[in-house]
């Protein structure tokens, strides 16, 4: 637009130029060597200007002529470099459509014409990607690696290079060179972070977690719950050496995430043994708050070294009023009770609990009850024999394994608080297990009547046999069955492990059909 205008106004100062001039007339002689010449002041100036306009003409033949050369190169070039990032598109198209023959001749092809294209290293490392060349991918990335612009490409391509032929310490390498060049590239500060945790480098894993939030490469809420797995982690591993750093590690861990019940448990206990009781109390009861878990009960039951039976029941009853009516309070509740011998308590909080939530730990619960008072060995065998087939209880589990306590790395696949919290899925044939309804009954609520449990079980399958009997086997046979848990989970699918039956002794004989189905709770 401003070049149109000063083209107008150069136009317009010409014609007022040639008007002025026409308004004022005048002539002009010129004697040069014995010639005259006379002409107006308009022609002259007319002659002038076409003479100007001649030798603009004749400056400009003149360059073009001496340019010639250069501009047929440049148009020759030009379309030699069309015909190369032609080739390039069509073979990074090739290489996404899986085309290797077609990539390989456009990969050559843009090498010959665009020598020195960083666009033609990826190309060609691609292309030995796809065609399974290793030694020829790392080659095309290292030769990136000599260029600026092309240097984090090179680590980036390296870095998966070492990972799919397992060169894992190759690939931190790259990682860690990455993330040195540029703090913000996310591939390179998730990877470093992931190879430290696996390593168990809790320090190095906690600097490279706060590099990582300061480059918001990870979410703040993430970041904090990553945080405090890896303090969980080094609190546990420095737990006999440096009982200090180990607590106040585990207090930072609970604080952050009051969901992780491991942090909780492990600051507890280290809180005991310095003789903060009080502390450790308010931090159990903050996590219990949160979410309910056993091994929070059991935390919180031994928080006080040397108490009595009777004292762990109170504490567990009033642990269970931060949460009244939760499974886990009525289990913690009914299994302090079964160890302070207070029967009539433990079968009126299992009697509470839902059909639905009745599972494995509730049947041997209920086993224990039973072998307590008189030993009533025919209905610890009915229990087991439930508990077998009852729901399973949830689980420390990761990558689809049960594991018997909790990690901050997975075993599996070295992965990072991979473990959770939850019930295992079990995959049965014929999986028919007994409808338990439990009735409490009571006359009088002033007089201590006994509380029955109506079992109404469902036939077996007729291709099941029944167990023989033999020799009775010792007294703490619920509280040993009590502690079986269920095979690992491979894929999903678990194995129920069975719980053999408690046989029958041979100077009591077996209870009747209808005494099996209605099982008096003394």
């Amino acid at each position: 637009m401003i070049r149109i205008l000063v083209y107008v106004a150069l136009v317009f100062a010409i014609a007022a130029g040639f008007a002025w001039l026409a308004d004022r007339p005048g002539a002009i002689a010129l004697t040069w060597q014995g010639y005259e010449i006379q002409t107006s002041l308009m022609v002259a100036a007319v002659a002038l200007a076409v003479l100007f306009v001649a030798l603009a003409i004749v400056l400009w033949l003149i360059l073009a002529a001496v340019r010639a050369p250069r501009l047929f190169g440049g148009w020759l070039s030009g379309r030699k470099r069309d015909r190369g990032y032609r080739a390039l598109s069509r073979g990074m198209i090739a290489i996404g459509a899986g085309d290797l023959k077609r990539a390989k001749r456009f990969s050559t092809e843009s090498q010959k014409i665009l020598k020195g294209e960083p666009l033609t290293l990826l190309l060609t490392a691609q292309t030995a990607q796809l065609s399974g060349d290793g030694a020829g991918a790392r080659a095309a990335f290292e030769t990136m690696l000599d260029e600026p612009e092309t240097r984090l490409l090179g680590l980036r391509g390296l870095y998966v290079e070492a990972q799919r032929s397992g060169e894992h310490e190759a690939a931190r390498h790259y990682a860690e060179e990455a993330a040195k060049a540029a703090p913000g590239v996310a591939w390179a500060g998730t990877a470093l972070f992931d190879d430290q945790a696996a390593h168990g480098e809790w320090q190095a894993a906690l600097t490279t977690l706060g590099a990582n939030l300061h480059a918001k490469l990870i979410e703040r809420g993430r970041a904090h719950r990553l945080r405090a797995v890896l303090l969980t982690a080094r609190g546990m591993e420095q737990e006999a050496a440096s009982p200090e750093e180990a607590r106040a590690a585990a207090q930072e861990a609970a604080k952050l995430a009051p969901g992780l019940v491991p942090a909780t448990t492990l600051a507890a206990r280290l809180l005991t043994r310095q003789g903060d009781i009080k502390r450790a109390v308010r931090l159990i009861e903050t996590a219990w708050r949160h979410e309910p878990h056993p091994e929070l009960a059991e935390a919180y039951g031994a928080v006080r070294a040397g108490d009595s039976a009777l004292d762990r029941l109170k504490r567990a009853q009033r642990l269970a009023t931060l949460r009244p009516g939760h499974l886990e309070s009525r289990l913690a509740v009914a299994r302090a009770a079964i160890d302070a011998r207070d029967w009539p308590l433990a079968r009126r909080e299992l009697a509470a609990i839902d059909e639905k939530d009745r599972t494995e730990r509730f049947c041997l619960l209920m086993a224990e009850i039973e072998e307590g008072p008189d030993g009533n060995r025919g209905h610890v065998r009915e229990w087991l024999s439930r508990a077998v087939r009852a729901p399973r209880d949830p689980q420390w589990m990761a990558d689809g394994y049960v594991f018997p306590a909790w990690a901050p790395i997975s075993p599996i696949t070295g992965r990072l608080d991979a473990f959770e919290w939850r019930t295992p899925t079990v995959a049965l044939a014929d999986d028919q297990r007994p409808a338990i309804d439990l009735v409490v009954e009571e006359e009088d609520e002033d007089a201590p009547e006994p509380l029955v449990i109506e079992a109404n079980p469902v036939p077996k399958p007729a291709d099941v046999s029944p167990r023989p009997s033999e020799p009775a086997p010792p007294r703490p046979a619920a509280a040993e069955a009590r502690a079986a848990s269920p095979a690992p989970v491979n894929g999903g699918v678990a194995e129920a492990v069975a719980v053999p039956p408690i046989p029958d002794d041979p100077g009591i004989e077996d209870p009747e059909p209808a005494a099996a189905d209605r099982l008096r709770l003394q």
